[in-house]
């Protein structure tokens, strides 16, 4: 079954071709009449100008407002912004708030079309820049957290880059505990997502286990390169990246013992779902045991007695790691924001769990490792904060909570990135030189640590979380 993000990016595509099909006839056409013998010049110059400016999926218009719904009890105050500085309206700023949204209109100046608009909030001591996309006009959210000292003493600034702001400005304040204190489960549909999403949380937490789901043994084309099949890849591909969700967290302080891989299949969560009782094995590696990479996991499952890759072994395993573990705060994808079809099952599987085992966690905290319709957010450099993503549906959102990463726990976060196998294949030649093309033409950077962009995404001043409370 296609996913929305496989349709949108097929569309892309074909949009794309067609856009091809059109303009080549007409260079010719030109090159022809016009004797400028000059067309591979004008394809090269094409070519060169997609890759820096119109390479991005992005699936919307920049012109596009995002839209959100948040929770009456959120604290909201109007103001107004006057060369750079916000005066708000009365609102009582306490220190309990933790996470502070701040409501913009954004409006990107001619070269903001060609360079990424973006904002630096300067308060004392701290430089923050949140980048938005090209050509970006509507309304953004910028994520403030942390800052509320310079907000309250009306020393914070807002400086902008190739766009300018609206005067009028919001502000959305959320209180939290810090669930980094209480017994935490991390549900990882494949080894990394724990890491990207919630390096910064698990480390700090004393009472952290990790689950996850799948092999991720799918798309092995670099192991296939050591003269591998298809099949053996794939297996290989799947043992490396099982080795790296028991081992990679002890970096963050979580031990093996705390951790668990139930070796499903990837991209087989959904059909799963949809027929509980069969079997659905790997799509590549032709494995059909989920025993196979079961050995390290430190109890006992309800999938281990016939190594079936069902949906009823899967629920009736997490339901087991529950009772287990007793986790008062769950994490894991957010089913609306998350396009990734395994992302989106966590979700469903975790009612089910709760619902067989009967232990229920008091909060969910959802993350997005993948967007529909950006494949850049969280976008700017490295080292950056995360502003609200892109989103066009009107997401009502209950609670957020975005706690601030200090400089060594980044790095830690970077290394832990490092760890990952899969984060390491290299980037093939027209990756390497659409970035060359876009560092030269769009100013744009990337981090040293690591070519995967996840790198630049995932290693920022915050980390980003959708809170619900389930009882």
């Amino acid at each position: 079954m296609e996913t929305r993000k496989q349709g949108l990016l097929r569309r892309h595509r074909r949009n794309k071709r067609i856009t091809m099909a059109v303009a080549l006839p007409i260079m010719v056409a030109l090159d022809w009449f016009a004797g400028w013998s000059s067309l591979p010049v004008l394809l090269l110059l094409a070519w060169i100008a997609h890759e820096a400016w119109f390479s991005d999926h992005l699936f919307y218009s920049p012109r596009d407002d995002y839209q959100y719904s948040f929770p009456a009890s959120s604290q909201v105050a109007t103001g107004t912004l006057s060369k750079g500085r916000i005066a708000l309206d009365a609102v009582d700023l306490t220190n309990s708030m933790d996470t502070l949204i701040l409501e913009v209109f954004i409006h990107s100046s001619w070269l903001g079309r060609w360079l990424d608009p973006h904002i630096l909030i300067c308060a004392e001591a701290v430089l923050d820049r949140q980048d938005f996309e090209q050509g970006a006009s509507g309304r953004r959210y910028l994520n403030i957290s942390g800052l509320l000292p310079g907000l309250q003493s009306g020393k914070l600034r807002l400086r902008t880059r190739f766009c300018r702001l609206s005067p009028e400005v919001r502000l959305y304040a959320f209180s939290n505990p810090d669930y980094a204190m209480r017994r935490v489960m991390v549900i990882a549909p494949h080894a990394d997502d724990a890491e990207l999403a919630a390096f910064g949380l698990y480390s700090r937490s004393d009472e952290a286990c990790i689950v996850t789901l799948t092999q991720g043994e799918i798309e092995a084309h670099n192991y296939a390169r050591m003269g591998l099949d298809k099949a053996a890849a794939a297996r290989l591909k799947g043992r490396l990246r099982s080795w790296s969700s028991l081992a990679v967290p002890l970096w963050g302080g979580v031990p093996a013992s705390r951790c668990v891989q139930l070796g499903y299949y990837c991209l087989q969560l959904t059909p799963m779902a949809s027929a509980p009782e069969q079997a659905f094995p790997s799509l590549e590696s032709g494995d059909s045991d989920i025993r196979s990479v079961r050995r390290f996991n430190p109890i006992t499952l309800p999938g281990d007695v016939d190594g079936v890759p069902s949906w009823r072994n899967l629920v009736g395993d997490l339901a087991a790691l529950l009772v287990a573990f007793r986790p008062e705060v769950v994490v894991l994808p957010h089913p609306e924001l998350d396009p990734h079809p395994d992302h989106i099952q966590a979700s469903k599987l975790l009612d089910e769990a709760v619902a067989l085992s009967e232990w229920s966690p008091e909060v969910r905290l959802l993350y997005a490792n993948h967007l529909y319709d950006n494949d850049r957010w969280p976008m700017g450099p490295v080292g950056n904060g995360i502003s609200l993503p892109p989103c066009h549906t009107g997401l009502s959102i209950d609670g957020l909570w975005s706690p601030l990463l200090k400089d060594s726990v980044r790095m830690d976060k970077a290394q832990a990135l490092a760890m990952q196998h899969d984060l390491q294949t290299p980037l093939p030649l027209k990756k390497r030189l659409r970035r060359l093309i876009q560092w030269v033409l769009a100013g744009r950077r990337w981090p040293e640590v690591g070519q995967d962009d996840f790198f630049r995404k995932a290693v920022r001043r915050h980390e980003l979380f959708w809170v619900r409370v389930t009882r």
